[in-house]
């Protein structure tokens, strides 16, 4: 790998007026890949998420920490005419522009995308809400846990018997925030070939209903309700979790041979055999009597006796691990997912890297996410040519922090 050559994105800079998660999940992944991101905040408080603690390390909420590596802060309040004027000529210096406000809220200010492609015809204008602006719910707001139960997420997630139940994350905003930021790059490619920007409409509802995928698909198939099938799978099994003697073990196996070999390690090889269980989809038909079978099996032994047998058999298995467990792993130091960074308040913080390997242009080095306003003269005067003067004036005037 050659490490002297650029991140993708360097040179492109993306305006940030994006709050919480899903926007600054994907500002965040730009800025990995190389973009110089401006993340303008409301001098009152900043983000949102700069409160959403504990735990926190040095005074900044580690929520926020989550979603804010590699940017820069600059402080301005929008309510302003000045601090209007500011974003304006950032909004002109800058390739995208990405904001989550609701349907009008930067329209007030003179900052909607038909007011910045006036200015500046090029730009990459990334709006992301609930519901999307052509929707007849595109004035209500959007919030991960409702659109986890709108969207059907929460009908198939949970016990069989038991209450409907979101996921641990808020995973409607991260695959939101993913899903932007795919569309900017390919946006970008577009600009690069035909010279112009566009709006792109992303909204959490429909990112989803996407996220169903053979779920949804099946449904639109047959018509049938999904059910929720807790650790288990709709159509495939066993695919499920299992009690041990010391903790749990995921078996997912994937086809009949997969399940051979796995009877043949619980030493119950006439299972593979039986009629009912000797293909998956006879399996499908006869889960609970199978699983009756084998959870007894599963609990006899060690999570470490099972992981050393199904990795011996070519079965796909794993233990269930905790939080802690998974970020203190070998595997996941291999892949330099946890990385340390100096923090201006904190001394040193750990956060969790990003996820893309470019062999070529690797990702921008980590940097902790920035304190509010930290970027603010930096930016102003070195992008803007704002004078100390100027920069005093928006100050002492309440534009800017």
């Amino acid at each position: 790998m050659d490490a002297h050559r650029p991140p993708p994105l360097a040179g492109r800079r993306v305006l940030d007026l994006s709050r919480v998660l899903a926007g600054p999940w994907c500002t965040m992944v730009l800025a990995d890949l190389g973009a110089e991101v401006i993340k303008v905040e409301n001098p009152k408080g900043g983000d949102d998420t700069r409160h959403w603690g504990p735990p926190y390390a040095g005074g900044e909420a580690a929520y926020y920490l989550c979603a804010n590596r590699n940017k820069k802060s600059v402080a301005i309040d929008l309510s302003t005419a000045d601090g209007q004027g500011l974003v304006r000529d950032l909004a002109a210096r800058s390739d995208v522009l990405v904001e989550n406000y609701k349907l009008g809220g930067l329209d007030k200010f003179g900052l909607g995308y038909a007011s910045i492609a006036a200015i500046n015809p090029a730009i990459v204008y990334c709006s992301i809400s609930g519901y999307g602006r052509s929707s007849p719910r595109a004035e209500l707001p959007g919030y991960d846990y409702v659109i986890q139960a709108e969207g059907g997420l929460m009908a198939i997630t949970g016990e069989t018997d038991g209450a409907p139940m979101k996921v641990g994350v808020a995973v409607a905003d991260l695959f939101t925030g993913m899903a932007a930021a795919q569309a900017i790059l390919a946006a970008l490619l577009a600009r690069d070939r035909d010279g112009v920007g566009q709006h792109i409409d992303m909204a959490l509802y429909d990112c989803q209903l996407a996220m169903l995928a053979n779920v949804g698909s099946a449904h639109l198939v047959s018509g049938a309700e999904p059910k929720r099938y807790g650790n288990g799978h709709p159509n495939i099994v066993p695919y499920d979790m299992f009690d041990t003697v010391d903790g749990g073990v995921v078996i997912a196996v994937g086809n009949d041979r997969q399940f051979t070999s796995l009877c043949t390690l619980m030493k119950r090889p006439e299972l593979a055999v039986d009629a009912r269980y000797a293909t998956n989809a006879r399996r499908v038909e006869n889960r609970a009597e199978l699983l009756g079978l084998l959870r007894p099996l599963v609990a006899k032994e060690t999570t470490a006796f099972w992981l050393a047998g199904l990795g011996a058999a070519g079965i796909p298995g794993g233990a269930v691990r905790k939080v802690g467990q998974a970020l203190a792993a070998p595997e996941t130091h291999a892949r330099d997912m946890v990385r340390t960074v100096s923090h201006p308040t904190a001394g040193e913080v750990s956060l969790i890297g990003s996820p893309l390997k470019l062999s070529q242009t690797p990702t921008a080095t980590a940097q902790a996410p920035p304190l509010l306003g930290a970027d603010t003269d930096a930016v102003l005067g070195g992008l803007l040519g704002l004078e100390a003067e100027r920069l005093a004036q928006l100050r002492s005037g309440g534009a800017i922090r």
